[in-house]
C-alpha cells in the first residue's frame, strides 16, 4: 500500500505551489496523455498494415520500417504508462516521487532500437548478396502511407508540446525518425520500378537500420547521464558557483552537488560558509533566491557554515599558496 507523503513533502509543496522541484506531480496531470494514446493507436495501427505488406511484397525496407514503427508502439505505450506513474506524490518510501519512471521508459525505449537495429543489419546483409524480387507498387503505396501517418502522428505529438520531458521527446523522436525510414522506403520503391535495382530495398532497409540504431544510441546516451546522477547539460556548474560567491555573506561553498531526477527536475545541494556576523538562515534563503532567478534551479538545499572552523575557512579559501591541494 502506498504511503502518504511525510509532513515535510508536504511542506515543500506548500512553499513553492508550482515549482518544478515541488514533487507534487502537477505538471506531468497536465501531459498530453491523450495525444500520446492517439499517436500509439496510429503507429500500431499502421504498422501492422506495414509489417502485412512488406511480408508479402518481400521488402527489408517496409519490415525494417514495420519493426521501427513497432519500437514507436512500444514507446508511446511506454511513455503513458510512465506518465501515469510519474503522477503519483512523492512517499516515505520514494520521497522524490515516480518522475525517473520516465527516464527508465526512455532507456528502455532505446535499448528496444538498438535490438531491431542489429535484426535490420543482419538482413539486409543477407539481401544484398541474395537480391530477391520485389512488389515495388504495393510498396510505394505503403511507403506513402507510413510517410502520411507518421506526420499525422508526429503533428499530435508536437501540439500537446511534446519537448517538454525527455520521456515524450523520445516518443516525438520515435516518428520523426520513423517518418524519415518512410521516405527510405519511398525511394527504394521507386529505383525498383524505374531501374529494376532490387538491392535499393536491401540499401534503404541499411539506412534505416543507422537512422534506428542513431535513435537508440542517443537515448540510451541521455538517459544513462540522467540515471547516473550526471549534471544537467543545460546549466553551467561554473556558472552556479560564481552565482554563489557573488551571494552576499558567502565566502566560500563545498560539497557542491547538482543533478537531475528528470527533465525539467533539477536538484541542488551545497554548503556556504558564511562571514562573520551573517545571519546562516537569511543567507541560505537568498542564496536558494539567487539560483531560482539565474539558473531556475528551484529545488535546493543550502548548509550554511559559520568560517570559524578552520577546516571549512580552508574550503572556503582554497589551498594555501605552495601547498599541495
Amino acid at each position: 500500500m502506498t504511503e502518504p507523503c511525510a509532513p515535510h513533502c508536504r511542506e515543500a509543496r506548500a512553499q513553492a505551489p508550482g515549482a518544478a522541484g515541488a514533487g507534487t506531480g502537477a505538471e506531468l496531470r497536465h501531459s498530453p496523455l491523450r495525444r500520446l494514446a492517439l499517436a500509439g493507436a496510429l503507429t500500431a495501427g499502421f504498422m501492422l498494415v506495414e509489417a502485412a505488406v512488406g511480408w508479402w511484397a518481400q521488402s527489408l525496407a517496409l519490415l525494417a520500417d514495420a519493426g521501427h514503427m513497432l519500437a514507436d508502439a512500444a514507446a508511446l505505450a511506454l511513455a503513458i504508462a510512465a506518465q501515469r506513474i510519474a503522477t503519483r506524490d512523492p512517499t516515505r518510501a520514494r520521497t522524490y516521487g515516480h518522475r525517473r519512471a520516465e527516464v527508465l521508459a526512455a532507456f528502455v525505449n532505446g535499448i528496444a532500437l538498438a535490438v531491431v537495429a542489429l535484426w535490420v543489419f543482419k538482413e539486409a546483409a543477407q539481401r544484398w548478396t541474395e537480391p530477391r524480387a520485389i512488389l515495388a507498387g504495393p510498396m510505394l503505396v505503403t511507403a506513402l502511407g507510413g510517410l502520411v501517418v507518421n506526420a499525422l502522428a508526429a503533428l499530435v505529438l508536437w501540439r500537446g508540446q511534446a519537448g517538454k520531458n525527455l520521456n515524450t521527446k523520445a516518443a516525438l523522436f520515435h516518428v520523426l525518425s520513423d517518418g524519415l525510414g518512410s521516405l527510405g522506403a519511398l525511394a527504394a520503391a521507386i529505383l525498383v520500378l524505374g531501374l529494376g535495382w532490387l538491392r535499393a530495398d536491401a540499401a534503404a532497409g541499411m539506412g534505416i537500420g543507422v537512422l534506428v540504431l542513431y535513435g537508440g544510441w542517443r537515448l540510451l546516451r541521455e538517459t544513462t547521464h540522467v540515471l547516473m546522477e550526471g549534471a544537467p547539460t543545460e546549466v553551467d556548474l561554473a556558472a552556479v558557483e560564481r552565482t554563489l560567491l557573488d551571494v552576499p555573506g558567502v565566502v566560500g561553498l563545498h560539497d557542491l552537488h547538482l543533478w537531475c531526477i528528470s527533465d525539467g527536475f533539477n536538484v541542488l545541494t551545497v554548503h556556504v560558509v558564511i562571514g562573520g556576523g551573517q545571519d546562516g538562515a537569511a543567507v541560505a534563503a537568498e542564496a536558494g533566491r539567487a539560483l531560482g532567478r539565474r539558473h531556475g534551479i528551484l529545488h535546493v538545499t543550502v548548509q550554511p557554515e559559520p568560517q570559524t572552523d578552520e577546516r571549512l575557512a580552508a574550503a572556503g579559501r582554497g589551498p594555501e599558496p605552495g601547498t599541495a591541494p
